[in-house]
């Protein structure tokens, strides 16, 4: 848990703080006040990234909007991002789509109720998730969640997601890049090849479908995947079939992990904290009244659901080092110098629970949030759970709505218990890192149907 380990050694170090890990040279912030330093006052000159050994497999690390280095191509996705994939008005068009998905999940749940089985939460929040994703870019599932076994593409995320998160040798001693000592990269290899077959399949019956249209009108899906089709015919744009590609993985495997991890540790604490999940479902119900399906304009009147969200990321993070930053030029902070090339990493897993921001840090409490305005944005840098700056996550619009949609539909139709025998006391709450900051053990829960059951 090097979360858990460098936010040890901060307290002893300091909340800014230098480390040889290996022949890297690694500075950590561990402090709001240090965190704004760092992504806000000298933003540019930590702009840059870390190249990970096992990311430079078909040159993604060129092409990804995640991991390229700060400059003229990283702007122009971020550009597209902001103007075309992420805008309000894009995500309404796919707003039937995302409630079409969410109530597939409840249909899946209700089987269990039906049958007394337990549900595994992030196990059906990823499977959701990953056809929220694949819905918003391909308008199209890729994982059937009644399937007994995990399905191929999302055996294939997994196993993506797996091996991105071992430490790797090369990383901390780069002249071993050559030999690959571990084989990841090599396995990393295979296993892109396979998601970006997947994808240009899904591509090529695209353009197969537009083309066999000629001169008639084409079928318009307003999802991701018609804007960037359309930016690989014109010639000025840069884009073409090996760009889109890193961009979809950025999207699949940044929005399906972070997204299904928020909503797992969400419930596991509203489980832990049965007062809050009364207090949550009372709100749904005073504001929803007997409607029978929860729909994207009633979040911004669920204020105590939103402000629960906010108190789960503050406490669990779902990436808790953020991406590896790394200085572009040498930079003075606080009186210390960071040279060029230091791998900067910030620890919003830290700076979420720090003492010095928040009043009984520890504790999970939602009306914390309530009447405040503080958010996620990246402008309250005690409260930096998507990253701040230039370099934050793109897709938090599509991610926030795809949470609170999906909490607030399993909370509103359903009832939440533990096994028999367990008390909230007894759930466990310890965590696995990774590329996201997993529940080390799954949370199964028992669902029972309220009187308004949100099904067909």
């Amino acid at each position: 848990m090097p979360n858990e380990s460098l936010a040890r050694l901060s307290e002893m170090h300091g909340p800014l703080m230098a480390l040889q890990l290996g022949f890297i040279t690694t500075v950590v912030v561990s402090s709001a006040e240090m965190a704004e330093q760092v992504l806000h006052k000298h933003d540019q000159a930590f702009a840059g990234r870390t190249v990970r050994d096992v990311v430079t497999v078909f040159d993604y690390h060129h092409h990804s909007l995640v991991f390229s280095q700060n400059g003229t191509r990283w702007r122009e996705l971020r550009r597209i991002c902001n103007m075309e994939l992420f805008t309000p008005k894009r995500l309404d068009i796919l707003a039937g789509v995302r409630q079409e998905k969410v109530q597939a999940l409840l249909r899946h749940v209700h089987k269990a109720c039906a049958a007394g089985h337990s549900v595994d939460i992030g196990l059906c929040a990823f499977g959701t998730t990953l056809n929220l994703v694949a819905n918003t870019i391909f308008s199209m599932d890729v994982v059937d969640l009644e399937s007994e076994t995990a399905g191929g593409f999302k055996n294939l995320l997994w196993e993506i997601l797996d091996l991105n998160a071992k430490p790797k040798l090369s990383d901390f001693f780069p002249a071993l890049r050559w030999a690959d000592p571990q084989c990841l990269r090599r396995r990393n290899t295979t296993l892109i090849k396979r998601l970006y077959d997947a994808f240009d399949q899904v591509i090529d019956k695209r353009m197969e479908s537009d083309a066999a249209a000629k001169g008639g009108e084409k079928k318009k899906h307003g999802d991701l995947l018609e804007v960037l089709v359309e930016l690989t015919r014109e010639p000025s744009s840069g884009f073409t079939r090996e760009n889109i590609r890193p961009l979809l993985t950025d999207v699949f495997i940044g929005g399906s992990d972070t997204t299904s991890t928020t909503i797992e540790w969400a419930m596991t604490e509203l489980l832990r904290h049965p007062d809050k999940m009364s207090i949550a479902q009372l709100e749904l119900k005073r504001t929803i009244g007997s409607e029978r399906h929860v729909k994207e304009s009633h979040i911004q009147h669920l204020p105590y659901l939103q402000s629960l969200v906010k108190e789960t990321l503050r406490l669990h993070p779902p990436v808790p080092l953020l991406v590896p930053h790394s200085a572009d030029v040498t930079t003075e902070v606080a009186g210390f110098t960071i040279r060029k090339n230091t791998q900067v990493l910030v620890n919003a897993w830290a700076i979420g629970p720090d003492p010095a921001s928040w009043e009984n840090a520890t504790s999970f409490l939602p009306e914390r949030f309530l009447n405040s305005d503080v958010n996620f944005k990246g402008k309250d840098f005690h409260f930096i759970p998507f990253g701040a700056g230039r370099r934050d996550c793109p897709a938090i619009p599509l991610g926030v709505r795809m949470v609170h949609l999906m909490l607030a539909s399993l909370l509103h139709s359903f009832s939440w218990n533990l096994p028999h025998g367990m008390g909230p006391e007894q759930l466990d709450v310890k965590a696995k890192f990774g590329l996201t900051l997993q529940k080390a053990i799954p949370l199964k829960a028992f669902p029972s149907p309220r009187s308004f059951d949100g099904l067909e």
